[in-house]
């Protein structure tokens, strides 16, 4: 099933990539990922907003994610794992490597997704910290697309009934497909 969804995600994506001659915006999804769940779960957000027609869809890990990509983006969407009710160390350093003078992350939309252990172990802390990271660079932040998810997507991997063996759970990943989803259709819409 995970090499099937990769590849429908790869698929999708490269049909975004020769889709259409004229240049589309673009939603970045970009993450940290240590054990393969924000990953996971990166993947599901990059599959709901390569759903959306109009838009071109990236998805790239941190280490691969360069300034160009951030100024090039209409969307921003960042992912990282829950440590100790905060972002990552590698999202910080990520975070607080954007370019700050004149702005030119303004008027971006920007979205937030996490992994955590536990179930009430800083999912929305760390969502929040990172939405509002966005807002001092001026971005237009979102969450997901209905009171169930009001900071963004995140998933438990680590307490039952949701452990890491098992993957991650089909409800977090269509969470994520959903963020992605809304994310890419703000995007069309701020850009007719």
């Amino acid at each position: 099933m995970k090499s099937f969804r990769r590849l429908f995600i790869f698929s999708s994506l490269l049909l975004g990539l020769f889709a259409t001659a004229t240049a589309q915006p673009v939603v970045l999804v970009t993450y940290h990922s240590k054990t393969g769940n924000t990953q996971g779960m990166a993947e599901a957000v990059a599959l709901g907003a390569a759903q959306v027609e109009g838009v071109k869809v990236v998805l790239k890990s941190i280490a691969e994610t360069t300034t160009e990509d951030l100024l090039e983006a209409a969307a921003i969407i960042v992912g990282s794992p829950v440590y100790n009710a905060n972002v990552s160390p590698e999202v910080q350093a990520f975070i607080s490597s954007w370019p700050f003078e004149d702005a030119p992350l303004k008027n971006k939309i920007g979205a937030a997704f996490v992994t955590a252990g536990g179930i009430s172990a800083g999912e929305e802390l760390t969502q929040m910290n990172m939405l509002q990271s966005m807002l001092i660079f001026g971005m237009i932040v979102v969450g997901g697309p209905d009171w169930t998810a009001p900071f963004g997507a995140s998933a438990i991997v680590g307490e039952p009934p949701f452990l890491e063996e098992a993957g991650i759970a089909p409800q977090f990943l269509k969470k994520g497909e959903g963020l992605g989803r809304r994310v890419a259709e703000l995007v069309v819409r701020m850009n007719q």
